[in-house]
């Protein structure tokens, strides 16, 4: 098992190092925290609790969109739990090819409900797609938080520490609960895309992606070709 967990950081480390995440991933890599929740994944599988999206794509954020061009980071909650359909990336469907409700409910408001459901598009631009539990039993949404509670805080606690007005979208209450952590950035917030699929109902977006662009622009930074 040890050796599994070596190879895992291993593999993880080279990726990081070229996506210029090293610097703040790496030490959690090396903590006995990063450790726990590889053994808690380990012990699922051999209970034939299956999870997704698989390990190796879970962190898929962070090497799509590069540490230097980071600029946005979408808050979401889980992985699709559906078998075979989660990428990594919070809201993508490169896997399927066709778009999941939320991701239907966000095309919507963007006026392009026919639009490319591979949000690597989105991430090579600075926008960090994250699931605070980059993993998720299959069908049991909510099921991975607490095993990975510890990174997300790791995670934002860092960008906090060492960047600036980062646009934060915080999606829905559950990523609403992360806001005490990030002082330092700014924070937009929408209801999340969920919630509309379970009323049957619009979504109100209050206009959350108009509001990203104008704040990038504001910081003479390149605006988002959402």
């Amino acid at each position: 098992m040890q050796e599994n967990i070596n190879q895992i950081k291993k593999t993880l480390k080279l990726n990081f190092k070229e996506s210029g995440w090293s610097n703040i991933l790496n030490p959690f890599l090396d903590s006995k925290e990063f450790d726990s929740i590889v053994d808690k994944l380990i012990n699922l599988v051999e209970q034939n609790r299956r999870f997704t999206p698989k390990f190796k794509d879970a962190f898929n954020p962070f090497i799509e969109t590069k540490y230097q061009d980071l600029k946005v980071v979408i808050v979401n909650q889980d992985p699709y739990p559906q078998l075979g359909v989660a990428d990594g990336l919070a809201f993508s469907c490169s896997k399927t090819g066709k778009a999941e409700k939320a991701l239907q409910y966000i095309f919507k408001v963007l006026g392009d409900e026919d639009g490319d459901v591979d949000l690597r598009r989105w991430a090579n631009q600075g926008v960090l797609l994250i699931n605070t539990a980059l993993t998720c039993e299959l069908n049991k949404t909510g099921s991975h938080y607490s095993i990975w509670k510890p990174f997300t805080e790791y995670l934002f606690k860092s960008i906090n520490q060492k960047n600036k007005n980062i646009v934060f979208v915080l999606m829905g209450r559950k990523a609403e609960s992360w806001q005490l952590l990030l002082n330092e950035q700014k924070i937009l917030k929408c209801s999340h895309p969920t919630s509309a699929a379970y009323k049957n109902d619009i979504w109100n977006a209050d206009d959350i992606f108009e509001k990203i662009n104008k704040e990038l622009d504001r910081q003479d930074k390149t605006c988002i070709n959402w």
